[in-house]
């Protein structure tokens, strides 16, 4: 062999063994030291004496293996054997990025990301299948909830406040599937909102005064379309002197206030005993003494109960529906007081409808994902069995600019709103011409209609 070839061969094996260590290896020496490290006494220990003890066993099997790790290295892998300890193992470096909104994993082998509106897929951050079940059962012991093949689905929160659902096998057939929806820490404003171009600030300022004077909203839109946030956003405007409950089937919303009850359903145990119901927790806390209800999300029988509250003495209450649009939103809710079993006539139950609801609010993602405020939809009444329905303002879009997102503009419909003399009489002062037919000033840069 040529003194060349030589050389050649030798530099690709210390590429292996004394170079930059492969995947193969960082996972293999990982695991050693979990397995080396007793994980009860572990998490007992103090914090910086656990990093030491760490890093001690890591030198160590670097030393007995002979490879040689820099410091950003044994750093990196220090800090992923700490997460594995304490945390959600290789969720962590993920969430620790504040860009993304959503995590997507379907199965070891492939994950997804969605930053600003745009999913992307990066590399696979779990061992195998084995490490991502363990993680996603974990996720569940923290909040009392389990997963397995008996019961095989997953509605939990993580300690920051994200939304996490998982499928396993046998119903997942490719392996674990995690979905996790993330919020922000810092809670989204309306100021915020009107920057980004959500919603103009005319919107805002309307949003504003119903909410201030109690009117019933629905929030309407897709998965994604930022219904939660809108509440969250919501709930800034009711009066400190007013007591909120929110019912939720997993906690989420970020109320912006002190006095906040909140409540969350809860799932059957392993016996089958022990479920709480949205519609249970909707009927004790009419108990509470709550000024508003806030369910986070309406997907059954607890619909009807919501009506009625609004209908009882709870005015200024919300909640939010999957819908495409709003009129869907209240046949949705028509389909779930149905679901009650007690047979209430079609009529009976729009009549109830339009007595309750004062708003529909529909959000939207359009092209390019970003999300906008559809329309805001006042319902009128009840005009034979149809529920009348009409838009005080609306997003128009035109096309699509040079970057692939949609371009349009908000408008004012030029209808005045039939519920404008209530805001009146509770002294809220409009703009002249507030509600005339026009474009309105956006504050995202490249839409039109800006200022």
């Amino acid at each position: 062999m040529k003194v060349e070839e030589i050389e050649a061969t030798a530099s690709s094996e210390s590429t292996t063994t004394a170079g930059a260590p492969t995947k193969d290896i960082e996972a293999s020496l990982h695991r050693d030291v979990l397995e080396a490290l007793n994980l009860v006494e572990a998490r007992a220990m103090p914090v910086e004496q656990l990093r030491a003890e760490c890093l001690r066993k890591i030198d160590a099997l670097l030393k007995e293996q002979g490879w040689p790790f820099s410091a950003p290295e044994k750093k990196k892998l220090l800090q992923e054997v700490m997460d594995e300890i304490f945390g959600f193992g290789p969720l962590e470096e993920v969430m620790r990025d504040n860009t993304i909104s959503d995590i997507l994993v379907n199965g070891a082998g492939r994950a997804y990301v969605e930053r600003f509106g745009v999913l992307e897929r990066i590399e696979p951050i779990f061992r195998d299948d084995d490490h991502l079940l363990q993680i996603i059962q974990r996720i569940g012991a923290r909040v009392g909830r389990r997963i397995d093949e008996s019961s095989p689905m997953l509605d939990a929160r993580l300690p920051d406040g994200s939304r996490v659902n998982a499928i396993i096998p046998p119903l997942a057939i490719d392996g674990p599937s995690l979905s996790i929806r993330r919020f922000g820490k810092i809670p989204i404003t309306a100021e915020k909102l009107v920057a980004l171009g959500t919603l103009a600030e005319e919107m805002a300022s309307f949003l504003q005064a119903c909410v201030r004077c109690k009117m019933n909203i629905l929030v309407s839109g897709g998965t994604g379309s930022g219904k939660t946030t809108l509440l969250n956003v919501l709930s800034k405007w009711i009066p400190d002197g007013e007591r909120v409950i929110t019912i939720e089937d997993s906690a989420e919303l970020q109320m912006q206030r002190e006095h906040v009850v909140r409540l969350e359903a809860r799932p059957p145990n392993i016996e089958g005993r022990g479920e709480v119901t949205e519609r249970d927790l909707v009927r004790n806390c009419l108990r509470m003494r709550p000024d508003r209800i806030i369910v986070g999300e309406v997907r059954g029988p607890e619909a009807l109960d919501m009506l009625q509250a609004m209908n009882t003495g709870h005015e200024g209450s919300m909640s939010t529906v999957h819908a495409n649009r709003p009129r869907d939103a209240l046949r949705r809710l028509e389909n779930m007081v149905s679901m009650t079993g007690l047979n209430y006539p079609v009529h009976a139950m729009r009549e109830q409808m339009a007595s309750s609801l004062d708003l529909v609010v529909h959000l939207t993602r359009v092209t390019g994902g970003r999300r906008k405020m559809d329309c805001i939809v006042e319902v009128t009444g009840i005009e034979g069995d149809a529920v009348c329905l009409q838009d005080v303002f609306r997003f128009r879009q035109t096309g699509l600019g040079s970057d692939g997102h949609a371009q349009g503009y908000f408008e004012a419909c030029g209808v005045r709103p039939l519920l404008t003399d209530r805001l009146i009489a509770e002294g809220i002062e409009f703009a002249q011409g507030m509600f005339q037919q026009r474009k309105l000033a956006s504050g995202a840069p490249g839409e039109e209609g800006n200022a």
